[in-house]
């Protein structure tokens, strides 16, 4: 992951807009590289950034570079100082994660793929004003034993263990999301138990290639 180039990055963020998780300058995408880590710029769309916008920022919040970093680089700081076990960060104002982070709730668990993301739940980070300190200590809130939250009235979060890896998370958060918003609209999810979430959490501890 130390060998991260700025293409790799800009690359993801134009997929998240493709995709329709992001559009135009919303959401950002970083990743790790030795101690510091490479972000998404400011206010600029994927569409109109090369490679070489992608700043590189470190761990004392200097930033190199001709651009301003995301207003976002305290959370991606603070969760590369507290997760050794991510890589990239991928954060999103998709419309389905949106939706629900306005509502203020965590995602229970109405579906086993929960489990993907670490635990029985997604939970809600509490809201505090974009690009402020506060925000990067409520996501942290929400993280410990996850790699997903949702952020009230912001968006979602997702990390993994590379850029590629964080954007299939984040698809999979929002595609969970849109089947959780749906299954609202027509009646009462039917949640999974405890128990069987334990099963599934240990079936994931060994899933994938």
């Amino acid at each position: 992951m130390n060998e991260v180039s700025g293409s790799d990055v800009l690359e993801a963020a134009r997929r998240l807009e493709v995709c329709g998780l992001n559009r135009g300058a919303a959401g950002n995408v970083s990743a790790r590289r030795g101690p510091a880590f490479l972000i998404t710029p400011s206010g600029l769309e994927p569409a109109e950034c090369t490679a070489d916008d992608m700043v590189e920022v470190f761990s004392d919040g200097r930033s190199s570079g001709t651009r301003k970093p995301s207003s976002e680089w305290r959370i991606h700081r603070d969760i590369y100082a507290a997760r050794t076990d991510a890589d990239a960060i991928v954060h999103a104002h998709s419309p389905f994660a949106t939706a629900l982070a306005c509502i203020g709730e965590y995602i229970p668990p109405f579906h086993y793929m929960i489990a993907r993301f670490g635990g029985s739940t997604v939970r809600c980070a509490r809201y505090a004003t974009f690009g402020e300190q506060a925000l990067s200590d409520a996501v942290l809130d929400a993280l410990p034993g996850r790699c997903a939250c949702l952020m009230a009235n912001h968006g979602m979060l997702v990390f993994g263990r590379s850029v590629h890896h964080a954007v299939a998370l984040a698809l999979e958060l929002e595609t969970l999301c849109e089947q959780y918003w749906r299954a609202l609209q027509v009646g009462t999810p039917k949640l999974l138990d405890d128990d069987e979430m334990e099963r599934v959490l240990g079936k994931f501890a060994g899933y994938g290639q």
